[in-house]
């Protein structure tokens, strides 16, 4: 990732994070105006995803870091965790939502429908905004923040279309009908983006790359004897990195041969490699070596 989209991807939570905090305290308000329990749980809610935009944007900072003693990789990582941290929060509030929804259908209560579709209005563009900004991002931080965002949106939405059936029929069931439907979104969202993480933390082949195909273009360039003990991983979602042994062919140049192997590397997405030279006699303490040809 370029110094540049790092540096739009922190000042994108940053921007999510102010949107979020001010907007809360405009719920809050505007909730004991309109007497809506909704949009009052809502503001609640609200501060505590703006506490989780804030760690998610000090994460997203702190994986800016270049590698040092402690972490020669660097911390691009610490991005993961802040995906794995908002999304958490986002589950915990989609439980809370469950509840509070659940509870609006066994209990309709009366709300200011015009004060609400007043706010859901402000909701929508405020948090919308926020989207914009977002929905664009690489990083799995940026995809967890978008996915809190998104959520925000759709639940004003609801509100919004709730509120006009209450204001102009009285129905007030239609609401947590259509934040349940909000929340079975955001948990799907969720699952799909953790799913992701994990997958890398616990360092999966890049789903974009084909390791047999590259094992076999790698097995088969000029010079390459056979090779062995190959890994390739992410460090972040956007940073593929690899490993390999091979053994040269006596008739070639070992340093050309070492370039061409991290030519066909870097022009399948891996930035970064390690290629060790083994003597023949040393690749019989590999298993699963390939040979060429």
């Amino acid at each position: 990732m370029k110094e540049s989209d790092s540096n739009d991807s922190t000042g994108n939570i940053l921007i999510a994070f102010l949107l979020n905090l001010c907007f809360a305290i405009i719920e809050l308000i505007g909730g004991v105006v309109t007497n809506s329990v909704a949009i009052l749980s809502d503001a609640i809610h609200d501060f505590g995803d703006s506490l989780s935009l804030g760690v998610a944007y000090y994460l997203q900072r702190k994986s800016k870091k270049r590698g040092d003693d402690k972490f020669t990789y660097g911390y691009r990582r610490f991005s993961l965790l802040g995906s794995v941290f908002i999304s958490v929060v986002l589950l915990f509030g989609s439980m809370i939502m469950i509840s509070e929804s659940i509870e609006r259908l066994i209990n309709p209560q009366e709300s200011n429908a015009f004060g609400m579709i007043a706010l859901s209005l402000l909701g929508i563009v405020v948090n919308g905004v926020a989207v914009i900004k977002l929905r664009r991002g690489k990083s799995h931080n940026e995809k967890a923040v978008t996915i809190h965002m998104m959520e925000d949106v759709l639940g004003w939405g609801a509100i919004l279309i709730g509120s006009i059936i209450m204001y102009f029929t009285g129905i007030s069931y239609i609401d947590p009908l259509l934040s349940l439907v909000v929340v079975i979104w955001v948990i799907i969202n969720v699952y799909r983006n953790l799913k992701e993480t994990f997958s890398i933390l616990l360092q999966q082949v890049p789903p974009e790359l084909d390791i047999s195909k590259l094992e076999h273009i790698i097995a088969n360039l000029d010079g390459v004897k056979s090779i062995s003990d190959f890994h390739v991983w992410s460090m972040d979602g956007e940073k593929n990195i690899a490993s390999l042994h091979y053994v040269c062919n006596p008739d070639f140049d070992s340093n050309k041969v070492k370039g061409s192997i991290r030519s066909v590397l870097l022009r399948e997405g891996i930035e970064h490699s390690t290629i060790e030279q083994e003597k023949l006699d040393e690749s019989d303490n590999y298993k699963g070596r390939r040979e060429c040809r």
